[in-house]
């Protein structure tokens, strides 16, 4: 490996198993999430880990779909998750879903009622469970247990040709009722479920549980390292049993601390809460932590990547706090965004000593943290300028370096300027500031001598373009929102958007290049929205320039 730092303790094992010889120095992953709603962060950082452990190594890695639960399950969310893999840069080998296995899985389950291993079971599910004991109790054998082989296999085909309504059997592993492991304890295999499945129609009225499931499909692609979270570390007793009982291909399981991130909630089922009960615009809202929410607010591919880097793989759960998120994308689009001069809030400048409709370009490099700057635009400039409200104050305290009357700044890659005098309307509002500039003072070509420490930005009044501008801020006002008391959503952040109509963008921005970062001058970084009014061009910030979150 050519990287500087430390091996995870994943690259060890996989290291170790190749040092070996195991699977024939084979190194195949897979990502296997469940189509019942979009990525979030937290499946970024699996993606990440999968597919990078198997790029690591000269393996590959496989998309599977587990698709075991048809009634929560669309043909939209398995769009949407492969639109996100490939955004994120990576390419699978295979395309699979569970239910390609489902005969397969149907003939292991056979072959385990066969040797004994398995039994259909008549009792309500809360039978079952209090049949299963406690974890000091051990569990309680039914009269369902001591059925024959030929009866199981009886009233499993009965089960599979739809002759029993849901709910009515289930077909169980017969393990050990008095395992400390509770998972142990006789766990279900298969249930009935008359539900249309989005792939295989109503072909099958009985589904795999996932433990089910999971195991086999890894043995059926022969995956070398199925990599889970630290939720299924009590599961892997039940995935190797499965797969030693049905002596096929010895796929091994191995865990990692998921990501918890601060200021959201991970759980689809709550996301699904926020989406269907229009707390947001759907799952793709800026605030969202789906990747399809990152990526239409702006967040890049490699910034995402570098986040999942930085928090590393651990064997134990912690909170990540989301300004390392945002320290990603601002280190990303500080070297990747072009530079850019929009007006939130405006006011009139007028430069009083410059022609009246004059209309001069200046050149603006696009982005002058790059050698070369990586090209420019011409930039319009007249005597008649947008500036920002909070760059001019009637009576500026000591150490205010922008705009007050005597005051001078400089305007970015244009000319300095003095203020002379200012407008107020019947409110007492001020409407308008009146400045002189000084013409030996232009840009990159300065012979004024005279040196301001203030620069602020600026729109020409004739040639502005107007834009809706989105302000995102976090969705929620606490760290951990299903942790507090009450229902997570009564903690929602209310000031999460704040939407600014008119705001003046300089001619180019008009032409904004969807899926670009753009640095909005002093504000920010920005992009266009996806999903725009007909006869707007709106804008989402995808972050501000500075962290403006500081722990109390």
């Amino acid at each position: 490996m050519s990287e500087e730092r430390s091996l995870n303790f994943l690259e060890e094992i996989v290291e170790e198993d190749l040092a070996a010889g195991k699977n024939n120095g084979r190194v195949l992953t897979r990502f296997p999430p469940e189509p019942n709603g979009y990525l979030h962060i937290g499946h970024a950082k699996s993606i990440c880990l999968n597919f990078g452990l198997a790029q690591r190594y000269g393996g590959q890695t496989n998309l599977r779909f587990d698709d075991t639960n048809p009634s929560k399950e669309e043909t939209e969310y398995v769009d949407s998750i492969k639109e996100d893999v490939k955004w994120l840069g990576f390419n699978w080998a295979n395309e699979f879903y569970a239910s390609d296995y489902f005969d397969n899985l149907y003939e292991f389950a056979v072959g385990l009622i066969k040797k004994g291993l398995a039994y259909v079971d008549d009792s309500t599910a809360e039978e079952i469970a209090s049949q299963k004991g406690t974890p000091t109790e051990p569990g309680t054998p039914n009269q369902y247990r001591s059925r024959s082989v030929e009866e199981n296999l009886q009233l499993f085909a009965e089960m599979k040709d739809g002759k029993y309504p849901d709910g009515a059997k289930v077909l169980r592993a017969k393990i050990d009722l008095a395992s400390p492991n509770m998972l142990m304890r006789d766990p279900l295999m298969y249930r009935i479920k008359h539900t249309h499945h989005h792939r295989t129609g109503d072909k099958w009225c009985i589904y795999p549980m996932y433990d089910f499931a999971h195991g086999e499909s890894d043995a059926i692609e022969e995956i070398t390292h199925s990599v889970c979270t630290l939720e299924f570390v009590s599961h892997r007793e039940l995935y190797n049993w499965f797969i030693e009982k049905l002596d096929i291909f010895p796929s091994k399981q191995y865990e990692f601390a998921r990501l918890n991130l601060n200021y959201t909630v991970m759980s689809k089922r709550k996301l699904l809460q926020l989406v269907e009960e229009k707390q947001v615009e759907g799952w793709d809202d800026p605030r969202m932590p789906t990747i399809s929410g990152l990526r239409r607010r702006g967040y890049t591919p490699a910034s995402i990547r570098e986040f999942c880097e930085r928090i590393g793989v651990a064997k134990r759960e912690n909170m990540i706090d989301v300004s390392l998120l945002e320290f990603c994308i601002r280190e990303d689009l500080n070297k990747t965004a072009w530079r850019r001069m929009a007006v939130l809030d405006p006011i009139k400048m007028v430069i009083t000593n410059y022609p009246e409709g004059q209309t001069e370009m200046l050149f603006s490099e696009n982005n002058p943290e790059v050698e070369g700057g990586e090209g420019g635009r011409e930039l319009p400039f007249s005597n008649e300028l947008w500036i920002e409200r909070e760059d001019f104050m009637e009576e500026p305290p000591k150490k205010f370096f922008r705009l007050g009357v005597g005051l001078m700044v400089r305007l970015k890659s244009a000319y300095i300027v003095k203020c002379e005098s200012f407008v107020k309307d019947a409110d007492g509002h001020v409407t308008e500031i009146h400045c002189t500039y000084i013409p030996e003072s232009k840009s990159q070509n300065d012979t004024s001598g005279i040196h301001v420490k203030g620069t602020i930005h600026w729109v020409s009044v004739p040639h502005a373009k107007t834009a809706e501008v989105r302000l995102y801020d976090r969705l929620f006002k606490v760290e951990d929102p299903s942790n507090e008391d009450g229902d997570f959503k009564d903690y929602i952040n209310p000031n999460s958007l704040q939407v600014l109509n008119n705001v003046y963008i300089e001619p180019d921005l008009a032409n904004a290049i969807p899926g670009k970062g753009y640095q909005f001058m002093r504000k920010g970084y920005f992009t266009v929205d996806k999903n725009p009014a007909a006869d707007k061009l709106v804008f989402n910030r995808t972050v501000t320039l500075k962290d403006g979150w500081v722990k109390k």
